[in-house]
């Protein structure tokens, strides 16, 4: 099981609620949905379904209609984040609730902070029940409001304002700071050039947050007055932006932050946590005044600034920093700005130089890179140390002590980068070092389609040999865990191919044997098989003429031999194909691999499934019928010398392939290579292919092989074997489904 335990049964209910959303629903005239039947669901599970449906991207216009029925569905705590609900979608569906919470973040589709408001203030309850507000990158558009609708105060109930990234002008402030009960504000990065109404508020205020306020106009003196008057002010953030200014910028403001951190505790009496990350021209001496005159201090953000290694920071056990200096800082500045951009990127950096040399797993860690990740899909800045820090800490086998699912969602996003980035080399460059992993590839689920697709589309553009090993390695491995229509939709592509065979053409030029050449030839192996497009692809892209090559000159090396016959099974294995092979010289020379004892019995095998293939359909036979019978009489010689296998060599999507040979009228060196191939892989996984035999009919054919006069005897104690087998593992399978299955009182 997951480290991180199974789901909540309210989660996977809610899921599936989503999931079946359009059965559930009808369609009223505008097409917006409405529940068909709507039980009278518990206020938190409603808020958790809206929720649900915004974080699992179905939520828009016409899904959000459900909660127009607002008697059985009750918001309280409403989000529509990033989601594309328009002014009329959410004045209809979420005004007529009774709402205590609302994020609009972030929405497309021209939903505007006036619409919001207006909206919300059209509903008399919510005028005081309202008490949380984020629209957070939203435009306000202020003056589209009629001159005799109020603002923000209207909502005389909201102690929470987000208005960060929006177009926030000095008047629209004005009025939100006659607000009665208002204690958290934030207006990041907007256009706020004069902080004077603050004064409004300044017996409620308790948090201001004032990150990158580019076009502030106030003096330091003047600033700093407005600020030693907030007397209710715990929390301070007057951060900004490091990557964006130049020495001439924000100039006033870090005089201010520099005259606060001097100047006497009694100017913010109730202050406990302060954010100055970004700032310049801050010093150590000043750090140090500050925090020992204010021994109640809980926070103090400090990254990007040159001074978070200050002696005095380490001597206070409950003061939490954001910073550089060691990796608690770091990662609590990667906790606390994971939607700050600038500060993301920069503590990704010092993050990627402690995890350098990590041989620990850190969960907790990838979390937070993670996390970085997700908040800043379209950052190139974040993506490329992100990625970086993401291969360090799964890096050989610290991935296999990560929990799952977190390997799952981190892969998932390294894809996403990999896809949004397809021309920055180093991102691609981390994400597949990142991918280049056993653990990862074989055991962890992720979209391995998509996975197999970018790779090869980055492999077509790179030629540097350790990156192309490690890509035609993470083909090979994600090619054989596709599914049947995975690999049929991936074998169309003769783009594919041809990148493949350039592979192996390039390698075969110098006589090269490395895992580059091998991990190539089990990829297209692995496309080819019980793929007729595929097969017909290679032959097309010349595969054929350079296998025989191939085959030909490493005829030492028997690990090349396997996958080029095994790739030339393929081939025999589509009737209309079986003309291409149909070469004297090509034959021969299979046949010699065949009967030479020397050869290892897996090259023997493959050459033997081939002959086989070839032999078992006398009239679209063209050569010569000597050649024929010499094929047939090695087959049944050769094979009765083979031994047992001990590892796996093979496996089989279906045994379809083989029921043409199992036929009773088949020559006894065609149904003897079948037989011994089922014999050998049901030998090795039982299980697994004893329900194949069941499900495909192989048993039957067996049996009539076996009860066959004609059929010779080697065949038919194989046959018999493996129906012994498939017997014996369905009277185990049946003893143990009544040991364990319910029983009938």
């Amino acid at each position: 099981m997951d480290a991180e335990g199974p789901q909540a049964l309210c989660d996977l209910c809610l899921a599936q609620v989503c999931r079946s959303l359009d059965s559930l629903c009808s369609r009223r005239a505008d097409g917006s949905m409405s529940l068909i039947w709507a039980p009278l669901l518990p206020q938190e599970t409603a808020d958790q379904l809206l929720h649900k449906m915004a974080t699992t991207g179905i939520l828009n216009d016409t899904t959000v209609g459900i909660f127009r029925n607002c008697k059985e569905l009750r918001l309280r705590r409403a989000s529509i984040r990033c989601c594309p609900v328009s002014a009329e979608g959410f004045c209809l569906a979420l005004c007529p609730h009774r709402l205590q919470e609302l994020d609009a973040s972030w929405v497309p589709e021209g939903l505007t902070g006036a619409d919001i408001v207006s909206g919300l203030a059209s509903n008399l309850e919510c005028r005081s029940s309202l008490q949380r507000l984020s629209l957070n990158g939203l435009r306000l558009d202020w003056e589209s409001l009629e001159e005799d609708v109020v603002g923000f105060s209207s909502l005389q109930g909201l102690r929470t304002l987000n208005l960060a990234n929006t177009d926030l002008t000095d008047a629209v402030l004005e009025d939100i700071c006659t607000l009665p009960q208002l204690e958290t504000l934030d207006i990041s990065c907007s256009a706020v050039s004069k902080l004077t109404a603050l004064l409004e508020c300044k017996n409620t205020l308790k948090s201001l947050i004032a990150h990158r306020l580019r076009q502030l106009d106030m003096s330091p003196a003047r600033l700093l007055f407005v600020l030693s008057q907030l007397h209710a002010l715990r929390h301070l953030d007057f951060s900004d932006d490091h990557f964006s200014v130049d020495d001439s910028d924000g100039r006033d403001g870090d005089e201010t932050v520099r005259q606060l951190l001097e100047g006497s505790p009694q100017v913010l009496p109730s202050l406990v946590s302060l954010d100055i990350s970004g700032r310049k021209r801050i010093t150590e001496a000043a750090v140090r005044v500050f925090v020992e005159a204010r021994s109640s201090f809980v926070f103090l953000g400090l990254l990007a600034t040159g001074v978070s290694s200050c002696e005095v920071l380490s001597s206070r056990e409950n003061l939490k920093v954001t910073g550089e200096a060691n990796e608690k800082q770091v990662c609590e500045a990667l906790r606390r700005y994971r939607d700050r951009e600038c500060f993301t990127r920069e503590a990704l950096i010092h993050l990627y130089n402690l995890t350098t040399d990590i041989d620990k797993p850190r969960p907790d860690m990838l979390k937070l890179v993670l996390g970085g990740m997700q908040s800043h899909p379209t950052s190139l800045h974040v993506h490329l140390v992100a990625t970086a820090c993401a291969f360090n800490l799964t890096t050989q086998d610290l991935a296999e002590a990560m929990p799952v699912s977190l390997l799952t969602s981190t892969v998932t996003q390294l894809l996403f980068a990999m896809k949004t980035f397809p021309s920055h080399q180093q991102v691609q460059k981390n994400c597949l070092l990142a991918l280049c992993s056993d653990y990862i590839l074989q055991d962890v689920p992720f979209d391995k389609y998509l996975a197999a697709t970018l790779v090869i589309n980055w492999l077509s553009s790179h030629e540097d040999p350790t990156l192309q090993r490690m890509a035609v390695a993470v083909i090979s491995i994600l090619v054989a865990k596709l599914s049947t229509e995975e690999t049929a939709q991936l074998s169309k592509d003769v783009f594919i191919m041809k990148q493949l065979l350039a592979i192996v053409q390039q390698k075969a030029m110098v006589g090269v044997v490395d895992s580059t050449l091998k991990f190539a030839l089990s990829a297209l192996w692995n496309l080819t098989d019980e793929m007729p497009a595929a097969a017909r692809n290679f032959i097309e892209c010349q595969g054929l003429e350079l296998y025989e090559e191939v085959l030909e000159s490493y005829y030492t090396e028997p690990s090349i031999q396997q996958k080029i016959l095994g790739l030339l099974n393929n081939l025999a294995e589509v009737e209309e194909l079986q003309a291409d092979l149909l070469e004297e010289d090509l034959l021969e020379h299979i046949l010699s691999l065949l009967q030479d004892s020397q050869v290892e019995v897996g090259v023997r095998y493959f050459a033997g499934g081939i002959l086989a293939h070839l032999t078992s359909r006398p009239e679209a036979w063209t050569l010569d019928e000597e050649l024929r019978s010499t094929i047939l009489h090695q087959l049944h010689t050769s094979i009765m010398t083979w031994t047992q296998l001990e590892r796996e060599m093979v496996s089989y999507r279906s045994f379809r392939p083989f029921c043409p040979l199992l036929q009773t009228c088949q020559p006894s060196g065609v149904q003897l290579w079948a037989v011994w191939a089922i014999h050998l892989v049901c030998s090795q996984n039982t299980s697994h292919y004893s329900s194949m035999l069941e499900k495909e009919s192989v048993t039957e054919l067996l049996k009539a092989l076996a009860a066959h006069p004609d059929t010779h005897g080697d065949i038919k104690g194989l046959s018999e074997n493996i129906l012994r087998m498939v017997e014996q593992h369905q009277s185990h399978s049946g003893a143990f489904d009544n040991q364990t299955g319910p029983r009938n009182s």
